[in-house]
């Protein structure tokens, strides 16, 4: 594999950043501020890192103007310096080889469509009256079952199970183990026992919607679970059936969105949020990490509910107290009632 090779000046130009320092600075690779070397490229976004900028080996630091003049070095001044640095990594991620064409030991429905220039690989299962648009990769044991669509440049990476009704927009990326369409958790009880109710409705993900390892997306009931374009999810999340995402809000690890909630646009809810079923969540929300969300919220903001772990000792005497409230609550209650 050819090494990579970016100059400064290079870099700048290609990013819309302004380059200070030496343009015929070059660089092979990407590296974190405290141990990057001269051939490479890094980046200072954090302030509490802002110490290490005087000691590192750098080639080149994108980093913001405020923070330019304590530097020496060779510099690329950004708004965001997160952002810029991402699109420059993205110059030296290695690529896989695109092989189009089906392995010979692929499975394909006579009555599927898989487009000459997509790649299914070893060992995967292509269902009846499915289509696979030019561009796409269906990795190695991939499941993809029946009446399922995947348009342009999709990616599986490996053992991803589309079960029945996926439709995949344009360059939507799933990772490892990640399940779509599989049965929703629907069920009703009659006479003490419980009735399997049919999920007849499908999965839709918009275009450019990546989803990781080993995440799980029910099919709908009725109408389809929909996540809109842009859609992040971490890897480990639960996506209930006719649960509707909005357009690029993102979600970390572990979360769990239960069925019939409709989340908006350009949200964020970090890792191990758990939100209820059939709520209304607005655009513009960001719901802190370990929060319970069990009614609407109509206000762009940030929302919290986890509580933060302290010694031991603290918290049992706080639990106890927990049991407490109440009565505290009557007996200030009657005291300020006594002073009326």
């Amino acid at each position: 594999m050819d090494m990579q090779h970016h100059s400064a000046a290079d870099l700048a130009r290609r990013f819309g950043l302004e380059l200070r320092g030496n343009g015929d600075t070059h660089v092979t690779g990407v590296a974190p501020l405290s141990r990057a070397t001269a051939s490479e490229l890094t980046f200072l976004s954090n302030p509490r890192l802002r110490d290490q900028l005087a000691g590192t080996g750098a080639g080149i630091v994108v980093l913001r103007d405020d923070d330019a003049a304590a530097f020496t070095g060779t510099a690329l001044v950004a708004r965001d310096p997160y952002v810029a640095y991402a699109k420059i990594a993205a110059l030296f991620e290695p690529k896989r080889p695109f092989r189009p064409g089906i392995h010979p030991s692929a499975v394909v429905d006579p009555t599927a469509q898989v487009h000459p220039g997509a790649e299914v690989g070893p060992l995967a299962s292509i269902g009846a009256r499915t289509t696979i648009a030019a561009g796409c990769v269906v990795g190695p044991g991939c499941v993809v079952g029946e009446d399922c669509h995947l348009d342009i440049d999709c990616v599986l990476v490996a053992r991803v199970t589309l079960d029945r009704r996926v439709r995949l927009g344009k360059r939507v990326q799933i990772q490892p183990g990640a399940v779509l369409g599989a049965e929703g958790f629907g069920m009703a009880m009659e006479n003490g026992r419980w009735i399997k109710v049919p999920q007849l409705g499908g999965v839709v993900c918009g275009d450019d919607v990546e989803i990781g390892a080993n995440t799980t997306v029910d099919r709908g009931a009725l109408d389809d679970t929909v996540l809109e374009e842009g859609v992040r999810l971490d890897n480990l999340i639960q996506i209930a059936h006719n649960v509707h995402v909005g357009a690029h809000t993102a979600m970390a690890g572990c979360v769990g969105i239960a069925g019939s909630t409709r989340i908006g646009r350009h949200c964020l809810i970090a890792g191990a949020a758990g939100i209820s079923g059939h709520l209304d969540i607005c655009d513009n929300v960001l719901v802190h990490a370990m929060s319970m969300v069990s009614s609407s919220i109509s206000e762009p903001g940030e929302y919290s509910s986890g509580m933060p772990a302290m010694a031991t000792r603290d918290w049992r005497r706080n639990a106890a107290r927990f049991r407490q409230l109440d009565a505290l609550a009557r007996r200030v209650g009657a005291l300020e009632k006594g002073k009326e």
